[in-house]
């Protein structure tokens, strides 16, 4: 960014970027995967829907919030750059509406056209033969028209209530005059999101072909409505706000209050309407009316609505049509059938998910319930996988008679049925559930297993940047890290100590701040965790001025604390090099003349999610590495409880240095960079282009373990079929190693 554009933003709007507009900026890099010709074809579907998803949650969430606080009265809010929030709407819209415009351009001039080479089509009914009509008729009298609900509006039938994200098709029927007016007759059908909106159509020549459950609807309307003379159709979607607030005074069983705010919120008020390009103005004003919207809420789509459910196409056939399979490896310290308390003992433990399997801590878990040595096992939950062997492993453990303590995490947002779901059924089975801080969300990702060994307790714990979530496991980009080293065991078992007992982590007050950190080795969040950082920061800025060479390297999901990010700024002023992989959001402004020009901010986007957290300092050349559950957002440092652990091991701290954070750098393929004006660019190579996922798999393959299938491998039997590892004495033999060697330390 030059000078003079510079100087014609307020001051904090030179210092920092707008949060909104970046997260905004990160959502078009995703849709920019749905528009790469080296991305196959199916996966460009799955970008796109991945793209329309993220931006429900953002207005569900942030354009919600925003609108929230102007009905408050609240004119400014706690953000780097001080935007008034009726002018960061204003920007949201203005950017909303050009990202969707680009989505639809890229669905109907480059997907549907590409679809249609790869014999994949999406047909319009009328241009069906009689046959093929007729053949969904059927399918429409047996499997839809039982499920349809006609709504009416009438003086004896209200204005129905519009379910958030559901299709809807509006109705319009003749009346005297021909113009459709706001007293005109209308009516509302849901379009059943039980049902596949991707209708097959038997076609005589081979591909796969659909058509709109919406259209099939709309074809036989008459037939719903006893032949009333209709108009025509339209179709529309409501999304609502979908935040849930709980003030501590007010919640007396946080179970209970979490489910009330859950059902609350399925009647929350309208953010977004979403509408067909035919909707008649007069319509559109009634609905505004209605919904309490106004014209900058509202979203004319050119195509169909409710892009999330193409999704359905990826469970297509064809191996040119997605990434090449990958099956996710077991760590070479596997091989063996030594137990992996054993393996522990001797070394730690790294894992890099997705590329080394998630079923090694799944394997952890079911040791530790099997093994009559084990006492304890004490576990946070935030988000977990609908059909959860981690759930399983612990309710196993407690039906063994282990004391075992689940922290589940009620308000993780958009998973707060699942947990409550997953928290009755552990108590149900005998585990100690406890649900957190009401103003806390805890958001660690910890685990901690007491074992007697030798006339003494042992403590195994494994720290993560990630859920324990077997599904996300195989899409996300995490580390875990297993250890048996006595400090981590002190601090962990501390912490849940503070998570099972009384809040002393939301008394962040003079009576509590002043105090050193209880930990010896974790810096914990919201007390310390801030401080910490930026006393990590200043120790680099210290080296630079004593004339050393500072490094840092963050990777992280969002950057968006004004403190840290200011700590930054003086760091880079100072002339230490700061390297930054922020995924998502950043307020940062990188590369502005006396400011920033020491930091350099990439993103990464690709196959698989980036969600771990890795922060590097060169530390006088006594190198530090660290890893963790937060992002550098406020919100993490001040209301949520977080963890940042150190690499202790020196061959897992040598992988992070010399391997997993240099390839991302030289990632030329899915790295963007960002620069001051707030855009990104893709970084550009003289070279052949260089995939850092890509690489990872390539690493994996060459130096992991060849398991079973995914799926198999997180559900095997390990009491009595050991290790799912692939043998490799023939390509065609599958059957596992034997069962493992009990742990003998106790003998």
């Amino acid at each position: 960014m030059n000078s003079e554009k510079l100087r014609k933003l307020n001051p904090d709007e030179e210092l920092y970027l707008n949060r909104e507009l970046s997260w905004l900026a990160f959502n078009q890099r995703v849709l920019d995967e749905s528009r790469r010709d080296r991305t196959p074809l199916l996966e460009r579907v799955k970008f796109l829907t991945i793209f329309y998803s993220n931006l429900d949650e953002f207005f569900m969430v942030r354009v919600a919030g925003k609108k929230r606080a102007l009905r408050e009265g609240v004119r400014q809010v706690d953000e780097p750059d001080i935007v008034s929030v009726e002018h960061t709407l204003e920007l949201i819209h203005q950017k909303a509406r050009e990202i969707v415009a680009e989505m639809y351009a890229t669905l109907q001039r480059s997907l549907l056209p590409h679809l249609a080479q790869a014999n994949i089509h999406l047909h319009r009914i009328h241009t069906l033969s009689d046959t093929q009509r007729s053949s969904l008729y059927q399918y429409y009298k047996h499997l839809v028209l039982p499920v349809l609900t006609p709504l009416a509006v009438d003086p004896a039938h209200p204005f129905p209530f519009l379910g958030n994200r559901k299709l809807y098709l509006l109705v319009a029927f003749q009346s005297a005059t021909t113009a459709i007016t706001p007293s005109s007759p209308i009516a509302f059908v849901e379009v059943p999101g039980v049902l596949p909106r991707l209708i097959p159509v038997n076609m005589d020549s081979s591909g796969s072909n659909f058509v709109l459950l919406e259209d099939l609807i709309s074809e036989h309307l008459g037939e719903l409505f006893f032949g009333l003379p209709m108009k025509a159709a339209f179709p529309i979607r409501v999304t609502r706000n979908l935040d849930i607030t709980l003030l501590e005074s007010e919640v007396v069983d946080l179970l209970s209050s979490v489910q009330m705010e859950v059902k609350a919120r399925e009647q929350a008020e309208a953010v977004r309407l979403e509408y067909a390009p035919d909707l008649p103005r007069e319509l559109l004003d009634l609905l505004e009316k209605k919904l309490s919207l106004n014209d900058s809420d509202t979203y004319e789509c050119q195509g169909p609505l409710a892009l999330a459910d193409f999704s359905a196409l990826y469970e297509l056939n064809g191996e040119n049509w997605k990434y090449p399979a990958f099956n996710p490896r077991l760590p070479q310290r596997m091989k063996g059938n030594r137990s992996i308390f054993s393996l522990i003992r001797e070394a730690d433990l790294m894992l890099h998910h997705p590329y080394d399997s998630f079923y090694a801590i799944i394997e952890l878990l079911h040791e530790a319930a099997w093994d009559p040595d084990v006492l304890a096992i004490k576990q946070t939950l935030y988000r977990t996988s609908g059909d959860s062997p981690i759930i399983d492993a612990l309710i196993l453990a407690a039906e063994q008679g282990k004391q075992v303590t689940a922290v589940v995490e009620l308000k993780a947002r958009f998973d707060e049925n699942n947990n409550i779901v997953w928290a009755r059924r552990m108590e149900r089975a005998g585990v100690h559930v406890v649900y957190g801080f009401i103003g806390l969300k805890t958001h660690s990702k910890m685990t901690l297993i007491v074992r007697r060994e030798n006339r003494r307790l042992a403590r195994y714990v494994h720290l993560s940047t990630g859920n324990y979530n077997s599904t996300t496991a195989r899409q996300y980009v995490d580390i875990g890290y297993i250890t048996a080293r006595p400090e981590f065991g002190d601090d962990v078992t501390l912490l849940f100590n503070i998570l099972t007992g009384f809040n002393i982590m939301g008394r962040a007050g003079p009576e509590l701040q002043p105090m050193p950190s209880p930990m010896k080795v974790l810096m914990i969040a919201p007390l310390y965790m801030r401080n910490g950082l930026i006393n990590l920061i200043q120790r680099e800025i210290d080296e630079q001025k004593a004339g050393g060479k500072g490094l840092i390297i963050a990777k992280m999901n969002a950057l968006v604390d004004l403190k840290l990010i200011d700590k930054l700024y003086e760091a880079s002023k100072a002339g230490v090099e700061i390297r930054l992989l922020v995924r998502s959001i950043c307020c940062l402004r990188p590369g502005v003349p006396g400011l920033s020009e020491n930091i350099t901010v990439r993103s990464v986007v690709g196959r698989f999610l980036e969600h771990s957290r890795v922060l590097y300092f060169r530390n006088r050349g006594k190198e530090e590495v660290f890893l963790g559950s937060a992002d550098w957002m406020p919100r993490n440092m001040d209301r949520r409880i977080e963890v940042i652990f150190p690499v202790e091991d020196p061959t897992a701290k040598k992988q992070i240095i010399s391997e997993i954070l240099p390839i991302y750098w030289a990632d030329t393929e899915n790295s963007w960079q960002l620069d001051a004006d707030g855009s990104y660019h893709r970084v550009a190579s003289q070279d052949a282009a260089a995939n850092s996922q890509q690489k990872f798999i390539e690493i994996a393959r060459e130096q992991g373990i060849k398991s079973l299938p995914y799926e198999k491998a997180i559900r095997h039997d390990l009491k009595h079929k050991g290790r799912p590892i692939v043998s490799t004495n023939r390509k065609s033999d599958v059957t596992p190693v034997a069962p493992k060697q009990k742990d003998t330390k106790n003998n």
